[in-house]
């Protein structure tokens, strides 16, 4: 499957926003938000950014897309399974990114980034109920248990991830037993278990226009 192999900081300074996607180092003085909070590119600095409504959901739908370090065809078909699932639109949509495997393992702790969440899926690190799962979109459900398998336990990455668990947080729908690797989905992700700075209503009107 395709995927983004370039640079990531440059998201966080086209969407004018922290998007988390370095992991340590967007706490740090490193980051390069922080550093140069302008738009990437010749004329970042002196060009106002001036958007039509259009252009307010274009940037709200390409922020979410790269907070999940997802592509556009896949983001397309979650909003229109979000659509046709019963409740509203945009907090469906939310919910079904939220279950992805890769977003869950980096919601416990296992990694420091969904990237990194997502490439431990792919090299089959995470279990789901016992059972190796190396997709990252697969939708987890209530009492899943994810774990990391035996033989990766100690990989430094992870080790140093579930040591700082605690100081990022753990989503009250999940549960973590960092002493043996494994967390448990204990209901599916609500709209007021997302702490993230996203409006879905502007990313249902893109879609819907």
């Amino acid at each position: 499957m395709a995927r983004y192999s370039g640079a990531v900081c440059r998201f966080c300074r086209r969407e004018n926003g922290k998007l988390f996607l370095k992991g340590d180092r967007c706490y740090s003085d490193k980051c390069a938000f922080d550093r140069r909070g302008y738009p990437p590119g010749q004329h970042g600095q002196i060009r106002a950014r001036k958007f039509s409504d259009y252009g307010t959901q274009l940037r709200e739908k390409q922020k979410v897309k790269r907070m999940y370090g997802i592509l556009e065809k896949q983001f397309r078909i979650y909003f229109q399974n979000a659509l046709r699932k019963e409740g509203i639109t945009g907090e469906n949509l939310l919910c079904l990114l939220e279950s992805r495997l890769d977003n869950v393992a980096f919601r416990l702790a296992f990694a420091r980034t969904r990237a990194e969440a997502r490439q431990l899926v792919r090299h089959r690190h995470v279990l789901v109920n016992g059972r190796t799962v190396n997709i990252p979109s697969f939708q987890v459900k209530p009492n899943d248990k994810i774990e990391i398998r035996a033989k990766s336990r100690k990989i430094a990455g992870i080790m140093d991830a579930i040591e700082a668990g605690p100081q990022r947080g753990i989503p009250k729908w999940l549960e973590l037993d960092a002493e043996h690797f494994t967390g448990l989905v204990k209901a599916p992700p609500s709209r007021e278990d997302i702490a993230l700075d996203i409006n879905e209503d502007l990313i249902v009107a893109f879609y819907t226009r």
